[in-house]
């Protein structure tokens, strides 16, 4: 049997980010999914690093029994690079990114994986998250203190406890090989897509839509319809029998590189028209700077009313008197008109769209329930406190006002109340130290065992060298 990959990457700066920090690389030996820290200084930098330290990897030079070695190596090649950038460059300290690759080696599957990105796996109809989130929550989840339904809402989803960073800790990916199994289908992907996208949608787009280029792009667009907060990086793979296929139809072999690894990286977003892009279209347009208008002069005389230049003459020789075209005024002011009308009814739809939003904040010093989003659209402010909940933010844990202060995004008013009275709760009853968000990664605490993952298919335990991995 001869495996092979057909693959296609996709990476969307989203609708609220102004650079993209994702990066995504689709090769025919190699699929990665990294994704920069938010908070940090330089997160597009260390995803990048974290790429071109695993791209050369993608070739036929590794066997199946060197493979999972070879992957783990070059992590921690991308790891001291992140080392060495940031000791020549001190504004990138703390910069870190999370690492979800898949390096293919005949019909074996070798995996490694770092933070809150995702692995997931289509197996004969069946949707599997093959990775186990490296984030607080999942360790609340894992030790019983919470339901994965709770999971799915909970405020401190995004604390991330484990990532690639430039700190000299070796924090140990969890590695795996897996079977490639003809007519599996894998999806690897951002947070800007697991978060904001359910797992019942992503499945069934996944077996709905046969091609892997358009199903990638389906699969962004669904985040950014749903309103993604962050950028949306997806990699999705077939593992296909070469022998079987007709003539003709074998995958391509170029490497697709998406993303702030791509030189394409400043990309604006592609999100299709809906209320999420519409709103973050008018924001956009509310705070671009006034066009300075130049003057169009060359050395040549500005043409007369009608169209003429001084001194023109027809080539007869004769003074050309034939009057120019009368200017349609009327034709510029009514589309001067319409531009205006169409755009005040764009940016009053978009602004009561931002009024069914809501989210928990910090006002007045206390934890508050907020209506809106937040931002501003020039001098107008989108999001207003509804309710004060009468606990001082100052009484609370350092990580908790992080949160708060990069707001806490809700579904409704009522799960705008519940997320703050459950935030409040939880750090009243939190005694350890508070864990890190995205803005600071924090070592696991020495001797801690990782947690195998559920579900997964086919998993062969990997070689640990005396230190515990997860599957």
């Amino acid at each position: 049997m001869n495996i092979a990959l057909r693959y296609a990457a996709r990476s969307d700066v989203g609708l609220v980010r102004s650079n993209n920090q994702d990066s995504g690389y689709a090769g025919p030996h190699l699929l990665v999914v990294a994704d920069g820290m938010g908070g940090h200084a330089g997160g597009d930098v260390a995803s990048s690093i974290a790429i071109a330290a695993l791209a050369p990897l993608d070739g036929e030079s590794h066997g199946p029994d060197d493979a999972l070695a070879e992957l783990e190596r070059s992590i921690d090649h991308a790891r001291q690079d992140l080392v060495d950038r940031s000791v020549t460059d001190p504004e990138l300290v703390g910069m870190g990114t999370t690492v979800t690759a898949i390096l293919r080696a005949g019909n074996k599957l070798a995996m490694a994986h770092l933070g809150d990105s995702r692995a997931y796996l289509l197996r004969d109809g069946e949707l599997t998250q093959v990775t186990t989130d490296h984030t607080f929550v999942q360790h609340l989840v894992d030790t019983g203190r919470i339901s994965p339904d709770e999971a799915e809402t909970h405020p401190q989803r995004n604390v991330v406890m484990r990532v690639l960073g430039d700190f000299d800790i070796d924090l140990t990916p969890d590695m795996s090989v897996r079977e490639a199994k003809p007519g599996d289908r894998w999806l690897l992907c951002s947070d800007g897509l697991s978060g904001f996208v359910s797992p019942e949608t992503i499945a069934q787009t996944l077996t709905d839509t046969p091609d892997v280029d358009a199903c990638a792009d389906h699969l962004l667009q669904l985040a950014l319809r749903a309103g993604s907060t962050d950028n949306v990086t997806v990699v999705v793979a077939d593992i296909v029998d070469l022998d079987v296929l007709p003539d003709g139809t074998a995958p391509g072999t170029g490497a697709q590189i998406v993303g702030s690894a791509a030189i394409d990286r400043d990309a604006p977003t592609s999100a299709a028209d809906g209320p999420a892009a519409r709103a973050a279209a008018l924001m956009a347009s509310a705070n671009a700077p006034a066009a300075t208008e130049e003057p169009a002069t060359d050395g040549a005389p500005e043409p007369a009313e009608g169209g003429a230049t001084p001194g023109d003459v027809a080539e007869d020789g004769d003074d050309d008197v034939r009057p120019g075209r009368a200017p349609r005024r009327w034709i510029t002011v009514v589309a001067i008109l319409l531009v205006v009308a169409g755009l005040g009814v764009a940016g009053w739809a978009g602004y009561r769209w931002t009024q069914t939003q809501y989210y928990v904040g910090v006002a007045d010093g206390q934890v508050a329930v907020f209506r809106g989003i937040p931002e501003n659209a020039g001098p107008v402010t989108l999001s207003t406190p509804i309710e004060l909940t009468g606990t001082r933010v100052a009484d609370l844990p350092g990580y908790v006002v992080d949160r708060l202060e990069t707001t806490i995004p809700a579904e409704s008013l009522e799960d705008a109340r519940a997320r703050a009275e459950r935030l409040v709760a939880e750090a009243a009853d939190e005694s350890t130290d508070a864990p890190a968000t995205d803005d600071t990664t924090e070592a696991p605490t020495e001797g801690a065992a990782e947690t195998p993952e559920a579900g997964a298919p086919d998993v062969t335990p990997a070689p640990t060298d005396g230190a515990g991995s997860g599957a």
